[in-house]
């Protein structure tokens, strides 16, 4: 059963009053700080099916790891793009998939929320603060320590990137160790990481290579996104020509998206797949990538590739790339210039 968008808003607005104020009355255990805490088994809950909100949430994963190498880490998300996503994480012990559709599969959704009773962990950590469910679960979840996700005054006057649906969860979880006695930690946040191995990346080169035939290194372009994140066919057809302009000591290969369509009318040469691995892989073994505020964006990111994305309607302050040189532009602030600028800045 689809439930209608209008509904769900209405859901999402009740739910997030109703909760809105979920772990105020959490009192944090009293520890000695002269001892090392043992923290061995955590659990992150971010239960959204989307790819991106996926990826997004890798940076946390990555300072958890590098906070405490020895811990396990549960995953409370939704869908199963988790899987492929942390294929490659060794301290992911158990991804708990909350069914895509809820009202579908009633019994495995009751399941899965039960199931956080069952385990106690040392610290849980809700990797969203506008999840309604995030912070029911971290409440009801059996813990000795845990992180509810709010993004307290000190934060967004200590770090202007605070707002970085990545980043914020990450300066939380620091601020909270240092309570418990942890140093201060100022290195950089780390970025997304989908940790694609060496087998991987070279089968990725093979089908690029089967692709363009040459030697010229390759800038990738994705022209599709959801709703009104989409360019128009006109938008990117000017773009795609400009760059041909630009550079034409360089491949120009469009991923083709799961709906299997281009918005510059197939003119370029191009690949498709299904595989999010895959998909990743070939996007590594180019030079830079370039597409409006998508999953895939983030996916490239996650590369570490060279990512250019494109804003209009949603914030690149909140959802943007970074890291490798990554740059965000807001299409409505800049202009064609400032985007080869941009470009230029990364292949020259």
């Amino acid at each position: 059963m689809k439930v209608p968008k209008s509904i769900n808003s209405i859901r999402r607005r009740v739910m997030h009053s109703i909760t809105k104020n979920i772990g105020n009355s959490y009192t944090d255990p009293t520890v000695d700080t002269s001892k090392k805490l043992d923290i061995k088994k955590v659990l992150i809950i971010r239960p959204n099916h989307r790819l991106g909100n996926q990826l997004l949430l890798t940076p946390l994963i990555l300072e958890v790891i590098n906070t405490f190498p020895d811990c396990k880490i549960d995953l409370f998300v939704k869908g199963g793009v988790a899987n492929p996503v942390f294929q490659n994480y060794a301290a992911i012990n158990k991804i708990i998939q909350l069914p895509k559709k809820p009202f579908n599969h009633l019994f495995k959704y009751a399941k899965d929320w039960v199931s956080i009773k069952r385990t106690h962990y040392d610290l849980v950590i809700n990797g969203d603060k506008n999840s309604s469910s995030g912070r029911l679960l971290t409440q009801i979840s059996r813990s000795t320590f845990k992180v509810f996700g709010d993004v307290h005054e000190d934060i967004q006057l200590a770090y202007p990137d605070y707002q970085h649906i990545s980043k914020y969860p990450v300066y939380n979880l620091r601020r909270y160790l240092e309570k418990l006695g942890f140093s201060k930690n100022n290195n950089p946040v780390p970025v997304l990481d989908i940790k694609l191995n060496a087998q991987e990346i070279s089968e990725g080169k093979k089908i690029l290579d089967g692709i363009i035939k040459n030697k010229k290194e390759t800038i990738c372009i994705y022209t599709n996104a959801t709703g009104a994140k989409c360019y128009s066919e006109t938008w990117w057809l000017s773009f795609y020509n400009r760059l041909l302009k630009e550079y034409p000591d360089y491949n120009i290969v469009e991923m083709l998206p799961i709906e299997n369509i281009s918005k510059i009318n197939f003119k370029s040469p191009n690949f498709y797949s299904k595989d999010i691995r895959e998909m990743g892989a070939i996007i590594k073994n180019t030079s830079v990538f370039i597409a409006a505020d998508n999953g895939v964006m983030h996916l490239a990111s996650a590369t570490l590739t060279p990512t250019v994305g494109f804003f209009s309607v949603t914030d690149p302050n909140i959802y943007g790339p970074y890291g490798n040189g990554s740059v965000a532009l807001h299409t409505d602030k800049t202009n064609i210039e400032d985007w080869i600028k941009a470009i230029d800045r990364i292949l020259k």
